[in-house]
């Protein structure tokens, strides 16, 4: 090897470094190339995380003060000490807990720098979900997850719903909230909506939930809670965003977001009535931009030297506080036995602080790096030989509607037209998959052409293989390595950014680093020909310019309705 390296041109033995990083990366972490299909699901024992600076030991002694204690101090559900006694409900409790922005590397289970040790606790309890995706972008995701239909059949291939922009998810699809209330839950929206506002039927009290309480736009201030958005004139207008149902909030001016998220979810479950299913979506708004956190959280990363990663590490401290804290309030009231808890993250990380690594691209992108998510599902309904496991199994965003509804709460889907699949007997053992394929997007603005061609931006994930088309983003697929680790970032191959198909192995090859297009001319065309067929099924895109009308100063300083019908 020695002699090898010193007959090599020194861009290629950094070029062959960097390869290897990754290679054992991969295979710390639990990507073993070729072994996919023996192990689908694997005892969570087996997984080995990398050693970063920040010590294990470290890491379980949060663990063993947070959700550690929980486990030890807890007494059992049937005791007459508990604060409220056990009712089951006749259906399954819903908790799902959706992240903002939080990247593949920006949990501890993933070997990251940043500390998530109840999240990590957590999910080694239940199914960490190992081949699974959402969306690139906010709105996309969240639309998936509320209908249960790709992009291509709501409209919203392109980038996100702005606050400016008269679009919302399509009110004439059935959501997860008004088959989940159908089947007699109780339905509650705690934190970021994103599915636009612009006139009175987007709202989220018209879509399903019975309570909503946060921020109808894609970000905003996380103490003031006031956004921007483009002025179709020129420069921006400026609004304030919190709600308590249809009202505008002001008493949450100046308190942080999460306090305020996990204090509402607090009450929710603590004032619900038991005989009743509840149905609760937490949707942060961490780790979105912009980077702010309470200084008690920052302090405790002053080992961080950049300071953007460092404002990320306290703000997944927020989100992993949260989750204990909602977790223990369930156990509190008698209800965690009978709760389906499921954490996802939206999409992959942003660029500039949070981290995908060793995926490649980052959010916005149809990258790993852009859509591979950290999710997973725990229950005491789950059979114990699934709970500690991971699973390989193909998942999807666009699953969660008929696997809440169909497959917990046992509710009819009746007609409901789907691109998602009832996962719940899938995770509850070790059968196949139902989900063979995920079409990722296919965005074709702002040209629309009549028919689909490799210009168009589009990805496409069957069995093991992924094809990519047109321009995936990302700066062509760039790798980000964490920073404080002295690694650099990787560039994509000279001349890839030319291509206009990219085909991989992602089994094989999780970070893209092979392109097959060429040796497997016969895959790429059988890709191609389901991006043919999708493409002749999908709706026009939604994406129209900024109206004046959404200016906040027409309606009392606050963003919301504005119709321009």
């Amino acid at each position: 090897m020695g002699v090898l390296l010193d007959r090599m041109h020194p861009r290629h033995v950094l070029i062959f470094a960097a390869i290897f990083i990754l290679t054992l990366y991969f295979t710390a972490v639990g990507f073993s190339p070729g072994v996919a299909q023996e192990a689908i699901i694997r005892p969570i024992a087996e997984h080995q995380e990398i050693v970063f600076p920040i010590s294990n030991v470290e890491r379980e002694q949060e663990a063993a003060q947070d959700l550690g204690d929980r486990e030890q101090t807890k007494e059992p559900h049937s005791s007459s000490s508990e604060k409220t006694s056990r009712i089951k409900p006749k259906k399954p409790h819903i908790v799902f807990i959706l992240a903002d922005d939080l990247g593949y590397n920006d949990v501890s289970y993933h070997g990251s720098e940043l500390r998530t040790p109840n999240i990590d606790k957590l999910s080694a309890q239940g199914i960490r979900l190992e081949n699974y995706y959402v969306q690139q972008m906010c709105s996309p995701s969240r639309s998936q997850l509320m209908t249960g239909r790709y992009q291509i059949h709501t409209g919203l291939q392109h980038s996100c719903l702005f606050v400016t922009h008269p679009s919302c998810m399509p009110t004439d699809l059935p959501t997860l909230p008004e088959k989940l209330r159908e089947a007699e839950y109780a339905t509650h929206l705690v934190g970021k909506w994103h599915l636009g506002f612009y006139k009175n039927e987007c709202l989220p009290l018209n879509r399903g939930f019975d309570t909503f309480y946060g921020i109808l736009g894609g970000r905003a201030d996380h103490y003031k809670h006031d956004n921007n958005g483009e002025n179709p004139q020129g420069g921006l207008y400026s609004g304030y965003d919190f709600r308590d149902g249809y009202a505008v909030d002001k008493t949450a001016q100046g308190q942080y977001d999460m306090d305020l998220y996990t204090d509402r979810a607090s009450r929710v479950i603590e004032q619900h009535n038991q005989s009743q299913p509840l149905f609760l979506y937490l949707a942060y708004q961490a780790i979105h931009w912009p980077l702010q956190a309470p200084d008690e959280n920052v302090k405790r990363f002053k080992h961080i030297q950049n300071d953007d990663r460092r404002m990320v590490a306290a703000m997944a401290d927020t989100v992993d506080r949260s989750v204990l804290a909602i977790v223990k309030k369930l156990e509190e009231q008698g209800m965690w036995e009978d709760t389906v808890l499921v954490f996802s993250s939206d999409n992959g990380a942003q660029k500039a602080w949070g981290n995908n690594w060793p995926l490649r691209g980052y959010k916005n992108s149809l990258w790993e790096g852009g859509i591979r998510a950290v999710g997973f599902v725990v229950s005491e309904l789950l059979p114990s030989s699934v709970r500690g496991t991971v699973s390989k199994q193909l998942m999807d965003m666009s699953d969660w509607l008929p696997t809440l509804v169909g497959g917990v709460a046992k509710h009819q889907l009746g007609d409901m037209a789907l691109d998602g699949y009832n996962m719940w007997d899938t995770l509850g053992s070790a059968q196949p998959s139902l989900r063979s394929e995920i079409l990722h997007n296919i965005d074709p603005f702002p040209n629309k052409p009549a028919k689909f061609s490799t210009d168009i931006t589009a990805a496409i994930r069957v069995g093991d293989w992924k094809l990519l088309t047109g321009g995936p983003g990302a700066e062509g697929g760039v790798w980000l390595a964490p920073p404080d680790l002295g690694l650099k970032n990787i560039q994509p191959p000279a001349g890839d950014h030319l291509n206009r198909v990219w085909l991989f192995n992602i089994t094989n090859d999780p970070a893209e680093k092979n392109d097959l297009s060429n040796q497997h001319k016969d895959v790429v065309d059988e890709l191609m020909e389901k991006l043919r067929v999708y493409y002749e099924g999908a709706v026009p895109v939604n994406f129209p310019p900024a109206v004046p009308q959404s200016n906040p100063e027409l309606h009392g300083g606050a963003w919301g309705p504005y119709d321009v019908d």
